[in-house]
């Protein structure tokens, strides 16, 4: 169903971004570009034509791997694409691992504690979490941690990527993998070298390394509240049902440490649904962290497609959606699979 859901995705994208109101001549030259040149502005990028005949076009192009060039910048989606991308990948996997080493837990221990002061308390902060918007908490985080605890030691950056003066070198010149020069090869080390932790990582540049992370804290502390908070409820509920089955008190029974029939019998069993939740949760912060870019000026995927959206940029619009959309078939083909690892029962159907 990947390549329909895809297809369908791609038809419907490009139908609406042509249904936004307003003209994309104008919303890039300015209200007074005169009539003789929107007209010229729409032949050089093929607007004037049909729309079934425009979407054929880039049909045609998106199969051979073209995405378009950006009627804003003149440049090709894919470059653009490439350059957005690791900010909302480093951003996205943050705020996942945030999410899932703290609400998981938090899960499992309000569930095992049923009822106590600790299930409240954290059903409490998850209630807090999934209903506090990102942008109010991202001001929030800017105003605590930039302002007002400035000049100490717990102070973090408001914005940006790196600090004025700090230049990752990328890792394909540390360990001289361009002696050959590839296009495409040079075009993959260049997306790989734009994730800074990733490169200062293997590069053994720690002062990048440590300027790239305090940079991610504050907005992926942001993004990662609420799947935390989804992660916590879903792990709580998925726990209950589990540990009132029969079997979890056959295990007691038998004398099994009260440690192995929560982690090996009970979380094991508890996990389906929390993966699922993960994994679409995932997706959705790799796809849609507009806000949190926003606030906190990084230029990923999300800002991208907000900016594409009001300079009616149609083949940005088009091509940043395509890859959200494979991003979330591709997590939940990812998802469907790890069943078969989490339930034996389901390799053996």
């Amino acid at each position: 169903m990947a390549l329909p859901v895809v297809l369908a995705i791609l038809i419907v994208t490009f139908a609406l971004a042509r249904a936004i109101p307003g003209d994309p001549c104008r919303a890039i030259l300015g209200e007074r570009a005169t009539a003789e040149t929107c007209a010229r502005f729409a032949e050089e990028r093929g607007l004037n034509k049909p729309i079934y005949e425009q979407f054929f076009i880039y049909l045609n192009n998106v199969l051979h791997g073209d995405l378009g060039t950006s009627i804003k910048f003149g440049r090709p989606v894919t470059d653009i694409l490439l350059q957005r991308l690791p900010t909302t990948i480093e951003l996205g996997m943050s705020a996942m691992f945030i999410a899932v080493i703290v609400g998981i837990p938090a899960g499992i221990l309000s569930a095992v504690r049923r009822n106590s002061w600790i299930d409240v308390t954290t059903m409490i902060g998850a209630n807090i979490g999934v209903s506090l918007p990102v942008f109010f908490l991202g001001l929030l985080l800017i105003y605590l941690f930039a302002v007002v605890l400035k000049d100490t030691p717990f102070a973090l950056p408001p914005s940006g990527r790196l600090s004025p003066g700090v230049v990752p070198i990328p890792f394909y010149e540390v360990y001289n993998l361009t002696a050959e020069p590839d296009s495409t090869r040079l075009l993959f080390y260049d997306f790989l070298a734009k994730h800074y932790i990733f490169n200062s990582f293997i590069t053994f540049d720690w002062v990048v390394f440590w300027d790239a992370s305090k940079h991610l804290i504050l907005p992926a502390i942001a993004l990662s509240t609420i799947p935390l908070s989804i992660l916590a409820r879903m792990t709580r509920s998925s726990m209950l049902e589990v540990l009132g089955l029969d079997y979890m008190r056959t295990a007691r029974a038998k004398g099994l440490p009260e440690q192995t029939v929560i982690m090996r019998h009970a979380l094991r069993n508890a996990l389906l649904p929390v993966v699922t939740v993960a994994g679409l949760q995932l997706a959705a912060i790799l796809g849609g962290a507009v806000l949190t870019e926003t606030i906190f000026g990084l230029a990923g995927v999300g800002l991208s497609v907000y900016e594409a959206i009001t300079s009616r940029d149609f083949p940005i619009i088009q091509g940043f959606v395509i890859v959200i959309a494979l991003i979330y078939v591709t997590f939940n083909l990812l998802v469907d699979l790890s069943y078969a690892v989490l339930d034996p029962r389901i390799r053996l159907n």
